[in-house]
């Protein structure tokens, strides 16, 4: 696995594109595919002398990739490769797994009309966003409104918390995968069963959302690290 950015084969048939579009393209690319390992520091002028531009162009592309949670940016580091792994991902949904029913089974029966207008409202952002740093987030405030009246403080703030650290997978999940890959469809149902006051069946499908995605980033991980 090549973990030298000076290393790094610049693809020429991306040359069509914008500068921007041209380093985030193939940065992303070798990220993703593990050719840029976890933890390496990515420094906006080196990158500029790989590619032949200006840090302009640099410089936003890394905006970009940290959007997609592909780029991390430490204090008195600068830019990083995003450490993620099979390991750790597993983890983050085996917890979430665990709290988020618990979450939904009390919320349920306590839940507003305005409650199940935000969540609908979110979905639809969701739809429509196209900032990908915010679709992380918008997740998360979607499944905060249907927790939200459980009435347990600290299990709320551990779920919470859990969707903040799951941010990170989902966005690299969509980097990986685009945007299609986004479960709307089992939000939607999640929040018609909320609405029915269908617990069993609620948390039947918030169980299969997560199953799905911690499958899905699973599988990821098993076919870059067998083509390596």
């Amino acid at each position: 696995m090549t973990s030298s950015l000076e290393s790094l084969a610049v693809d020429g048939a991306l040359r069509h594109r914008t500068a921007t579009e041209f380093v985030e393209a193939t940065l992303k690319a070798a990220i993703l595919d593990g050719r840029l390992a976890g933890g390496l520091p990515l420094r906006q002028e080196e990158v500029a002398a790989v590619f032949g531009v200006s840090r302009m162009p640099v410089r936003e592309a890394m905006r970009r990739l940290e959007a997609q949670a592909l780029l991390d940016f430490v204090p008195h580091k600068g830019a990083v490769v995003t450490e993620i792994s099979a390991e750790d991902a597993a983890d983050n949904y085996a917890i979430r797994r665990a709290l988020e029913p618990a979450a939904l089974t009390l919320s349920i029966p306590k839940l507003t009309a305005d409650d199940f207008a935000r969540a609908g409202d979110l979905i639809a952002e969701m739809d429509s966003e196209a900032d990908e740093g915010r679709v992380g987030e918008l997740n998360r405030r979607f499944h905060m409104a249907l927790y939200a009246r459980a009435g347990r403080a600290k299990l709320l703030a551990l779920a919470e918390q859990q969707l903040a650290v799951a941010d990170r997978y989902l966005r690299f999940h969509l980097a990986a995968k685009g945007r299609e890959h986004l479960s709307q469809d089992e939000h939607r149902a999640l929040l018609a069963a909320a609405e029915r006051r269908d617990t069993d069946a609620a948390v039947a499908v918030l169980l299969e959302h997560v199953d799905t995605a911690a499958a899905t980033i699973a599988a990821f991980f098993r076919e870059r690290d067998s083509g390596r």
